[in-house]
């Protein structure tokens, strides 16, 4: 490779390095090549270790590794109109002891069915108004990751009680109480929205 060739190279390198830099330094392919990288800058750049791929069209600069929660960040960047649900919810809050082996994740009904090799998904499908209430953002590895708050995940896990089961709710609720300032019209309203009302109302009025 000739000098002006190299400096080209480097060029390129360096551009596409910064655009990952400036987004947390974890991008898709789709991302990347919409910033204007060149495909084989990508290639090239895996190739000479400068990136790392993590999963199937995604990609990480070395110094962002090991990641905190490679799953989370991996399902929001393949899926990013997902939202961390459910059990993956309640360990993120530490509002469980269970260790969950999937990404419990919501999806709106109609969605297209997710393509993930790794990590394992457990899917939810919400209704649009169940879906969009109470998602939060939380910069994880840099990356910000759609979860639901603690108060609309408690409502949903007894909405999908029959799944997750009681036990595993009235310990998240305890905890919620032991280590949040609990938010009962928060939690009144997210129950509403899930149509869990007069489920929810019993267990809530055991811990007043």
């Amino acid at each position: 490779m000739n000098k002006r060739n190299s400096k080209k190279v480097n060029h390129s390198f360096q551009k596409a390095l910064a655009i990952f830099r400036k987004n947390g330094g974890i991008l898709r392919t789709s991302e990347v090549l919409r910033a204007g990288v060149h495909p084989q800058t990508l290639y090239d750049l895996v190739k000479a270790g400068k990136l790392k791929k993590i999963s199937r069209g995604v990609y990480c600069l070395p110094e962002k590794l090991p990641l905190e929660n490679p799953d989370f960040v991996i399902v929001s960047k393949r899926i990013p109109k997902g939202v961390i649900c459910l059990i993956s919810a309640l360990a993120f809050y530490d509002l469980t002891r269970e260790i969950p082996h999937e990404v419990y994740l919501a999806l709106p009904q109609g969605a297209e069915e997710p393509r993930l090799d790794f990590p394992p998904l457990r899917e939810f499908r919400f209704s649009e108004k169940s879906f969009t209430a109470g998602i939060e953002l939380h910069i994880v590895d840099g990356i910000p990751i759609r979860i639901y708050s603690p108060e609309k995940t408690l409502a949903d896990c007894f909405k999908f009680r029959n799944k997750i089961g009681l036990d595993t709710i009235i310990e998240a609720l305890r905890l919620y109480k032991e280590r949040e300032k609990m938010n009962i019209s928060k939690l009144l309203y997210f129950a509403e929205i899930c149509r869990v009302s007069k489920v929810m109302k019993p267990y809530l009025e055991a811990l007043l």
